[in-house]
């Protein structure tokens, strides 16, 4: 059983920037994709980044490509996520996710930003933006 606890996050106004943590636990930290979504109340969950443990290219969602940077320390089994020119539309409730790539469901962009995709989940953390 995979656990992720996240951190970070709180308030900022527009144009600012925060970021969130997520550590992973109890599995070895290899061959998972591990994700960032949010969830904006009334809406559904939404993929915003995702890293590959064994490295290679990162997916954003179009919505904050060039603002949000993933990032993950192997040796403290830790994602990272940092934000910046943060737009009252950010404003969410983030989760860290991750899947075995084993598991053969993370097999394209598309997929990758796909929550029900995802095994594991955080219990979230809050991000707000005021205008």
């Amino acid at each position: 059983q995979v656990q992720l606890v996240e951190s970070g996050g709180g308030s900022v106004q527009a144009g600012g920037s925060l970021s969130v943590s997520c550590v992973a636990s109890s599995y070895t930290y290899d061959s998972y994709y591990m994700a960032w979504f949010r969830q904006a109340p009334g809406r559904e969950r939404e993929g915003v980044a995702v890293g590959y443990t064994g490295g290679g290219p990162i997916t954003y969602a179009a919505s904050v490509k060039g603002r949000f940077t993933i990032s993950q320390d192997n040796a403290e089994n830790t994602l990272y996520l940092q934000m910046y020119s943060l737009k009252p539309e950010d404003t969410a409730m983030y989760y860290c996710a991750a899947v075995w790539s084993g598991e053969g469901y993370c097999t394209s962009s598309p997929s990758k930003l796909s929550p029900s995709n995802y095994r594991f989940w955080g219990q979230g953390t809050q991000v707000t933006v005021s205008s």
